[in-house]
């Protein structure tokens, strides 16, 4: 196991908590000299918070263990490829690389769709590193979004059989059912 594989099965690790969590499953972590310094896990929904993505939990908490918000010298493993928003605050935070298990074709912003952690008119680019243990990542992805179509369709079901029980439960209570009825 190389030492990108590494790094990246603990940012695996942090994904899979965000999975436990029905999150989307991405983790991220941030190595300096040889440690993992700063972790973080998608917990948007739980924390009703649009800025609690892995890597920005990561990025603070790195920060925090260094006491600096320059994080030079330092790589981020991240399962998915940053958003906007993260590839701007791993910029914004100086990290020197970046290594990604699975682009994201729909948000990705460190080449898929924009490329912000190399665009050379920042006056910081990011090394980047694709692809590492990109199966893995792809496929927790792949099984969580099956999983949520499946929770989506079955949590559709239940509210019609509700809304037909509840009107059901109304119509006997006021006696409307009889009404319809006589005028036939």
């Amino acid at each position: 196991m190389t030492e990108q594989e590494k790094y990246m099965k603990a940012a695996i690790k942090q994904a899979k908590k965000a999975y436990a969590l029905l999150e989307v499953p991405i983790g991220c972590v941030i190595v300096h000299e040889g440690k993992i310094i700063g972790r973080g896990y998608n917990r948007r929904n739980t924390d009703k918070n649009t800025l609690a993505h892995a890597e920005i939990t990561a990025i603070n908490r790195a920060s925090k263990k260094l006491g600096d918000w320059r994080l030079e010298g330092c790589t981020l493993y991240v399962t998915l490829e940053p958003c906007q928003m993260c590839a701007g605050a791993i910029v914004q935070a100086r990290i020197d690389e970046v290594v990604m298990g699975c682009m994201n074709p729909k948000a990705g912003c460190g080449g898929s769709i924009l490329n912000i952690l190399e665009n050379e008119r920042f006056n910081h680019q990011v090394k980047v590193t694709r692809g590492v243990l990109e199966e893995e990542c792809s496929s927790m992805l792949k099984e969580f979004f099956k999983g949520l179509r499946v929770r989506v369709k079955m949590e559709k079901k239940l509210r019609v059989s509700a809304v037909a029980e509840n009107t059901a439960v109304q119509q006997k209570e006021t006696g409307e059912e009889n009404v319809n009825e006589d005028k036939k």
